[in-house]
């Protein structure tokens, strides 16, 4: 899950439950629901506010212009999921997890901005393990490590912060301060983030250790500038663009971007220094008890 950088926004509870359980039979299968009629369970399901609105999923998209999307708490199916080495190394457990727990299976997970998917991994911790969630972080002023429990469901949401071009399109435009020229683009997705997860991993096979993330993520974000779309000139345009219009590209970006606000206020036992942190997202996260 990619960090969302901290942005102005109002508190809001990061899921509410519905009273209804979505039917989970197969096609063709007789109604029924095995843990509620043999059981005696009747586990709800839950509605997930989206930051995003789903003001930029184009009108045939399930999420066009939704507030909330309804998931299903997390089962020990889900815990496969989580355990599978397969999907672990393709870097595509994420998407199968989301995949697996939203009711309405016409959304894919893949299709969903950063954003929008970050809200359903927080329900979905929340629902699974509850909102205490114990990391071990590191002072950024005397690097000693620390046990820290956040507390997930105050996590705010940063909602979409300014129209898009065109109702139901991903597409917003910036000009640069310096250069002036306006760029057109789009949030990542989640098939973006797996793309620059494959892209790493190609690039440490090949032994390129350099730091090119500033770079990288505005070649995935950006799709136009001054009316050209050819990949390779933009690509061009993006590294020699002048570190003032790069900067504040990318601020204005975070500005806008909708998603959770996952930073804390940290205060250091041994220092006593204070700074923000964001939520590191380890094995721990959907693993609560994990070493």
């Amino acid at each position: 899950m990619a960090k969302q950088t901290k942005k102005s926004g109002g508190r809001n509870k990061v899921f509410q439950q519905n009273e209804e359980t979505p039917s989970m039979n197969m096609p063709g299968a007789p109604v029924s629901n095995v843990m509620r009629d043999d059981f005696g369970l009747d586990i709800p399901y839950e509605s997930v506010p989206l930051p995003s609105m789903g003001r930029i999923y184009p009108t045939d998209h399930p999420l066009h212009n939704c507030e909330t999307v309804e998931i299903r708490p997390m089962t020990a199916r889900e815990e496969d999921i989580l355990t599978s080495r397969a999907l672990i190394k393709k870097g595509t457990v994420i998407t199968h997890l989301l995949e697996s727990c939203i009711v309405d299976k016409n959304v894919k997970a893949n299709d969903l901005i950063v954003g929008d998917r970050n809200a359903l991994m927080i329900a979905l911790r929340i629902t699974g393990y509850g909102a205490d969630y114990k990391a071990e972080i590191q002072c950024p002023e005397c690097s000693v490590s620390t046990k820290y429990e956040f507390d997930l469901s105050e996590m705010p949401i940063n909602r979409l912060g300014a129209d898009p071009d065109q109702p139901g399109e991903n597409t917003f435009t910036f000009e640069l301060p310096y250069t002036k020229k306006k760029v057109k683009f789009k949030f990542l997705t989640g098939l973006d983030e797996e793309e620059l997860q494959r892209t790493e991993s190609r690039r440490k096979k090949m032994g390129q250790l350099a730091e090119n993330n500033v770079t990288t993520r505005l070649e995935h974000a950006i799709i136009e500038i001054a009316g050209v779309t050819d990949r390779s000139k933009i690509n061009n345009f993006i590294r020699n663009m002048p570190a003032r219009d790069s900067r504040m590209l990318r601020k204005y970006i975070d500005d806008i971007e909708p998603g959770i606000d996952l930073t804390a206020w940290f205060d250091c036992p041994a220092c006593g220094e204070g700074s923000e942190l964001g939520v590191p997202l380890g094995v721990s996260f959907f693993w609560p008890d994990a070493e």
